[in-house]
């Protein structure tokens, strides 16, 4: 007689393992929607004009980042912030690899990571999206400070030249732009969330106007933006010189360099016969022989001047007992140097090496790295009628830089610039984007004089009037306004941007609070049984 079978009990191992490839899985493809999210944000960044890409990125990232715990909003974050900064900073590896472009990559998504966290926490709060994007404001703070003096280079509000938010800069700068995407983003993402999981119409609302109301305060903003001509006009020519060729040997090639802008400034002269013009802006290192040490230098110097027959502010290489200064130089017709400006805002890596014994260690590439000392005063140089703030290249990145400059009496902003290290690059043309918010945050027309581009003349509502290529010997001239008055975003200062980040930290901490005492209070139960 046969036994009849026994029923065997499922392994309880093959029970718990689909499961827990599942919920691999759904980590795993979240990993791969925070990449894709960041690579969003990077696509709507110039010179792309898909500005609008920046809120969907952000929708996506707040369906990853609703109701997760602070770890995972951190790793989700991370990854969205790889997407974002490792192609948007490449350019800082084209001449010197991956050394330069990965780790710095690599640790701005991780200071991005850190308010993803953050907000995370508060996704549990009504209203979140508020918060939300008030936190982002502050992450974005953090990156303005951190490392070796912050690189705020992948603010949000420099990759809105062309959007609906660029008005706001004249209200708030870019903290308020940063505000405003998010909120959009965020907003966005709390729709479609909650148009997945209620069919009543009611829910949708708030989150709707959420996603609107930004773009709706950015076309409001419209007539804060100043574009009269308060304090008369000038007629401005930007000089580029070209470079002999791109690459870190950009020095070595100085004298060439000089004798370019030397030759352009003096074929313009022959083009323009008797037109006059008020003022010259050369490029960043335009002559970086120091004038002021080398004879031959200045003389040519004097001589394009002379022939232009208008003052002209040039970048120099001035060379001091206690190190070299990147200045600028304003040069009189008949008269020589009569002002300077020294760059305040050094460049970690390049103008000057923190950790250097340090860094040595992974590549002797550091030793290119410069020994300058950095000035402390924002200098307005008197050029006719013009009063002219000037912020150097990667000064321009820096909001207090900026405004300091912009208000100590200026009518007209200037940017000499060197991007000619950085090849064909994209980094150029982000910078061009900056230089553009800057123009409607200050209500100031911008002259960019680059060496070997892109040098562009830019009116106080951030329209690009005239532009070079790359790499090309060119001049630009233009008749432009004169604006003497102060945007509301100057007025205000850094007290939008404190506001801010105080009232996201706030909330920060009223929901860290509300979840331990939610995790208190469901312990209790378990507590009480064990003592009945």
């Amino acid at each position: 007689m046969v036994a009849p079978a026994v029923p065997q009990e499922p392994d309880v191992a093959s029970r718990t393992e689909a499961p827990a490839r599942r919920g691999r899985l759904k980590v795993a493809l979240r990993s791969l929607a925070a990449l894709a999210a960041g690579g969003l944000v990077f696509l709507s960044v110039p010179p792309r004009p898909t500005w609008w890409l920046a809120p969907v990125g952000f929708a996506v990232l707040a369906l990853l980042l609703h109701d997760r715990r602070a770890r995972a909003g951190f790793g989700y974050g991370t990854l969205f912030g790889l997407g974002f900064m490792v192609p948007l900073l490449a350019w800082t590896g084209v001449f010197v690899g991956p050394i330069a472009w990965l780790p710095l990559s690599g640790l701005e998504a991780v200071l991005v990571g850190v308010p993803c966290a953050a907000i995370a926490v508060v996704t549990r709060l009504r209203g979140w999206y508020l918060w939300a994007a008030l936190l982002w404001v502050a992450g974005e703070t953090l990156r303005a400070y951190v490392p070796f003096g912050g690189f705020p280079w992948g603010k949000l509000a420099f990759g809105q030249p062309e959007g609906l938010y660029l008005p706001l800069a004249a209200l708030g700068g870019t903290p308020l732009i940063a505000f405003a995407v998010t909120l959009t983003g965020f907003g966005l993402g709390e729709l479609v969330r909650r148009a997945l999981i209620t069919r009543a119409p009611r829910a949708l609302v708030i989150p709707a106007l959420a996603a609107v109301l930004p773009l709706a305060a950015g076309v409001a903003a419209i007539p804060a933006v100043g574009t009269d001509a308060d304090a008369g006009e000038v007629t401005v020519a930007a000089i580029q010189g070209n470079v002999p060729r791109a690459g870190l040997d950009f020095n070595a090639q100085r004298r060439a360099v000089l004798d370019n802008h030397v030759e352009r400034t003096e074929q313009l002269a022959a083009e323009l016969g008797a037109t006059k013009l008020d003022l010259v802006i050369w490029p960043e290192n335009a002559s970086d022989i120091d004038p002021f040490r080398n004879r031959d230098a200045a003389e040519a110097i004097a001589r394009a001047v002379n022939a232009i027959d208008a003052p002209v502010a040039f970048g120099a290489v001035i060379v001091r007992p206690d190190g070299p200064r990147n200045s600028v130089i304003l040069w009189e017709p008949g008269v020589g140097p009569v002002d300077e400006y020294v760059k305040r805002r050094l460049q970690p890596f390049g103008e000057t090496m923190p950790m250097r014994d340090f860094f040595r260690l992974f590549t002797p590439t550091v030793d290119r790295a410069g020994t300058f000392v950095p000035g402390d005063e924002a200098t307005v140089f008197e050029m006719g009628k013009a009063r002219v703030a000037l912020v150097t290249c990667y000064e321009v990145a820096f909001d207090a830089v900026v405004r300091e400059s912009v208000l100590n009496g200026s009518n007209l902003l200037a940017v000499p610039t060197n991007n000619a290290t950085f090849g064909r690059t994209e980094m150029t043309y982000q910078q061009l984007a900056m230089d553009r918010i800057r123009a409607v945050e200050h209500g100031r027309t911008v002259v960019v004089a680059a060496t070997s581009g892109v040098s562009a003349i830019i009116l106080p509502d951030g329209t690009v009037t005239q532009s070079t290529g790359l790499f090309t010997p060119a001049a630009l001239v233009e008749r432009v306004p004169l604006r003497s008055a102060t945007t509301m975003a100057d007025r205000l200062g850094v007290w939008p941007e404190w506001t801010m980040v105080s009232a996201g930290l706030a909330a920060l901490v009223i929901a860290l609070v509300r979840g331990r005492r939610s995790r208190s209070a469901g312990d209790m139960p378990a507590a009480a049984d064990t003592h009945g």
